[in-house]
C-alpha cells in the first residue's frame, strides 16, 4: 500500500493501439499519469489469429480488416491532440509465418514503427497493468487474450515469474473450444509447464480479458449484486468453481439467454472458463480478483518514473474529479484532511486513505440542484472512474461525501448499495466524515484562512472545537445543530472553546 502521494499535474494526453489475436482497439487516455481515464474507445473484432495452430498463418480477412482500420485509428488519435500512439501487436503477429509482412504493412499505414511484444513482455505489462490500478496485488495475473494466456507472479505490487502459454482460444482446434470438456487434457499438459503456479495457493488470482470479466458480468446478475463495476469484483475460489461448472457445461445457445454475457462471446465463454477451472484447480487461491486494467495500462504504467509509480492511483483520479472552479481562498481537500485529523487518533493507512480521497471529492457535487446534491453525490462516487479502490471502500467513500450534503434515504438505490457493502461501524465512520466536512463549510463559509484559525480534536469523551475570540460571532445557529450532530455520530460531547490562535 502506497503512502498518500498524489499527483496534481496532469501529463499530457496518450492513446494506445492494441494489435491482439481476437481484436484491434484504440484507447485515448486524457492523461498519461498515475490513474489515465480512457476518452475513447474502439475495438473492431478482427480474429487475426483465428486457426493460427492449424495454418501457422494470421487470417486473411482479419488482416484486411485490420489494415483499413488502423489507419483510421491513428487519425482519431491524432485529431484529437494526442501527445504520445504506443501500438503493441500481441500473440498472433509475433507467432504467425507471415506475422512480420503484415506488421510491415501496417506501419507503414500508420506511419509509424508497431512494437511486437515478446510473450514475456507481453505477461509483464499485463502484470504491470493490474498492479497499476490494485497496489499491492498479491498471488498471480492471468489475461487470457485470443492467441495466449500470461500468467504472471505477483508480490505485494511486484511482478515476479512470468509465462505464456498458446492457450487462446482463436487459435486451438475450434473442436476443443467447442466442447472445453475435451480440452483439459491439452489445458493440464501446457499448465504443468509452469512450476510455480502453487504459490498463489490461499491468495489471489487477479484476471484480466474481455471472457473471463464475462464471467463477473454473470455472476454479478446471478448473484443481484448492487454495483455493476467490473474492476476489484472478487468471488471466493469455490463460489467461482460452481459458476465455472455451469458455464463449461452449457451450449452458445443457452449462454445467449443469460443475462450479462456479450453475444460475441458466448462461443469461445465454455473454453475460457475451463481454462480458469484447471488454473484454479491447481493453484488453488483464495478468491479471484476481475481486474479492468491490463496490457495498455501496463505500457503507460511503464513508462512512469519510480516516484511517479508510487504515486497513490486512488487519490490522483480523485484530484481528476474534484471541482477545481474555487477561489484561491476556498478550503482545500489536504485542509479538510488536516483539521479533521484530530478526531481519529490511530486511524490505519487504509482509512486515511479513504478519508484523504473523502476530502478530495468534498465539493463534487457543489454544482447540482440543492435538494440532490447528496443523492448527486453517493451516486457518482460509487461509479467513479477510478481504481485503487475496493467495492467496499467505494461505498464508504460515497457515504462519507454524500454525508457532507444530508442523509440519503434508506429506501434509495444507492443506500442500498451501501448497506449490502459495508457494516454499521463502518457507516458511522463514513457519516462522521461526511459530518465533519459539512461542519467545517457551515463553520467557516469554505474559507481556507478562517478555517486555520481553529482547531477540532477529540479529547476522550469530549468534542472540542477551539476558536479565537474575535471569530467567537461565528458561532450560531446552525453551526451549534451541526456540531451536534457530529458529536452525537462521534459518541462525543461537543463543547466550544474560546481561546487564542
Amino acid at each position: 500500500m502506497p503512502e498518500l502521494r498524489i499527483d496534481y499535474s496532469p501529463k499530457p494526453s496518450a492513446a494506445v493501439v492494441d494489435i491482439g489475436s481476437n481484436s484491434i482497439r484504440l484507447v485515448v487516455y486524457e492523461s498519461a499519469d498515475r490513474a489515465p481515464v480512457p476518452l475513447f474507445n474502439e475495438k473492431l473484432l478482427c480474429g487475426l489469429g483465428r486457426g493460427l495452430d492449424a495454418t501457422g498463418r494470421l487470417h486473411e480477412e482479419g488482416v484486411e480488416m485490420a489494415l483499413k482500420a488502423l489507419p483510421r485509428f491513428m487519425r482519431v488519435a491524432r485529431e484529437m491532440g494526442v501527445a504520445s500512439i504506443d501500438i503493441l501487436a500481441t500473440a498472433a503477429a509475433r507467432d504467425a509465418e507471415n506475422g512480420a509482412e503484415f506488421i510491415r504493412r501496417a506501419g507503414q499505414l500508420c506511419g509509424q514503427e508497431i512494437r511486437v511484444l515478446t510473450g514475456e513482455e507481453e505477461a509483464r505489462l499485463s502484470g504491470l497493468g493490474v498492479v497499476s490500478s490494485t497496489p499491492g496485488a498479491d498471488g498471480m495475473m492471468g489475461d487470457l487474450g485470443g492467441g495466449s494466456v500470461e500468467l504472471v507472479e505477483l508480490d505485494h505490487g511486484q511482478t515476479g515469474r512470468q509465462a505464456t502459454l498458446p492457450l487462446g482460444p482463436l487459435r486451438l482446434d475450434p473442436k476443443l473450444v467447442a466442447k472445453p470438456t475435451k480440452a483439459v487434457e491439452t489445458l493440464d499438459a501446457a499448465l504443468a509447464g509452469v512450476d510455480w503456479i502453487d504459490s498463489m495457493k490461499g491468495r489471489h488470482f487477479h484476471l484480466v480479458g474481455g471472457a473471463w470479466r464475462n464471467l463477473a458480468r454473470m455472476h454479478m446478475d446471478h448473484t443481484g449484486y448492487p454495483l455493476h463495476i467490473i474492476h476489484n469484483y472478487r468471488i471466493p475460489t469455490a463460489k467461482a468453481l460452481e459458476l465455472i461448472d455451469l458455464v463449461a457445461h452449457q451450449s452458445p445457445t443457452a449462454l445467449q439467454r443469460v443475462p450479462g454475457i456479450s453475444k460475441r462471446r458466448v462461443e469461445t465463454l465454455p473454453y475460457a472458463a475451463m481454462l480458469l477451472h484447471r488454473i484454479l484447480i491447481k493453484g488453488q487461491p483464495k478468491e479471484v480478483v476481475f481486474c479492468a486494467n491490463g496490457l495498455r495500462e501496463g505500457c503507460l504504467f511503464d513508462k512512469l518514473s519510480a516516484d511517479e509509480k508510487a504515486i497513490d492511483p486512488l487519490l490522483s483520479g480523485c484530484v481528476r474529479h474534484a471541482d477545481h472552479e474555487k477561489p484561491d481562498s476556498a478550503v482545500t481537500g489536504d485542509d479538510l484532511f488536516d483539521w479533521m485529523s484530530g478526531l481519529f487518533d490511530g486511524e490505519e493507512l487504509p482509512q486515511r486513505r479513504l478519508r484523504k480521497a473523502a476530502c478530495i471529492l468534498s465539493d463534487i457535487a457543489r454544482r447540482e440542484h440543492p435538494d440532490y446534491r447528496a443523492e448527486h453525490a453517493l451516486m457518482r462516487v460509487l461509479r467513479l472512474p477510478v481504481t485503487g479502490i475496493e467495492h467496499k471502500e467505494r461505498a464508504f467513500l460515497a457515504l462519507a461525501v454524500s454525508s457532507r450534503h444530508a442523509q440519503v434515504s434508506d429506501d434509495h438505490a444507492g443506500m442500498r448499495a451501501v448497506r449490502s457493502l459495508i457494516d454499521d461501524k463502518d457507516m458511522d465512520k463514513a457519516r462522521a466524515i461526511g459530518l465533519a466536512i459539512r461542519f467545517a463549510y457551515t463553520l467557516t463559509g469554505g474559507v481556507s484562512p478562517i478555517l486555520d484559525r481553529m482547531t477540532l480534536r477529540r479529547d476522550g469523551a469530549k468534542l472540542l472545537l477551539n476558536i479565537p475570540p474575535d471569530l467567537a460571532f461565528l458561532i450560531g445557529d446552525a453551526v451549534e445543530r451541526r456540531f451536534a450532530h457530529l458529536g452525537k455520530v462521534l459518541s462525543a460531547t461537543p463543547e466550544f472553546v474560546t481561546g487564542s490562535d
